[in-house]
């Protein structure tokens, strides 16, 4: 595939780039992919990211709400209901973060054998 300069007139120099903004952050691919499932609620997010704190898990939710990819929902009740969800744009990221999980699984599978061979050859 050959690569093409394109004229952008916004803040990203290529499509790549966009993408990597968007969904870079330790957490926003974890984030998302938990998001496929449904729609959550903060507390179920947070059960499923323990290493995850309140302070990362809510700021990396704002950016991905501010980028139109994650819906907030908070419902007039008492105590307040909020809920996550993904926007069109967000469901739109399901083929990337499937191929992501996959590659992640090979490479997990190829770092297990390098290292039993290794300990073998020891």
């Amino acid at each position: 595939m050959a690569l093409r300069e394109r004229n952008y007139h916004h803040r990203y120099g290529c499509p790549v780039e966009a993408t990597l903004d968007i969904i870079s952050g330790k957490y926003k691919g974890v984030i998302l992919f938990y998001l496929l499932q449904g729609t959550m609620r903060f507390g179920e997010l947070r059960r499923l990211l323990p290493y995850v704190t309140q302070r990362i898990l809510t700021h990396q939710l704002r950016e991905l709400e501010n980028d139109g990819i994650v819906k907030r929902t908070i419902y007039a009740e008492i105590p307040p209901k909020v809920e996550y969800s993904l926007t069109d744009s967000g469901r739109s990221l399901k083929p990337l973060l499937v191929l992501m999980r996959d590659w992640g699984d090979q490479y997990l599978e190829q770092v297990q054998q390098t290292e039993g061979s290794e300990k073998n050859a020891a």
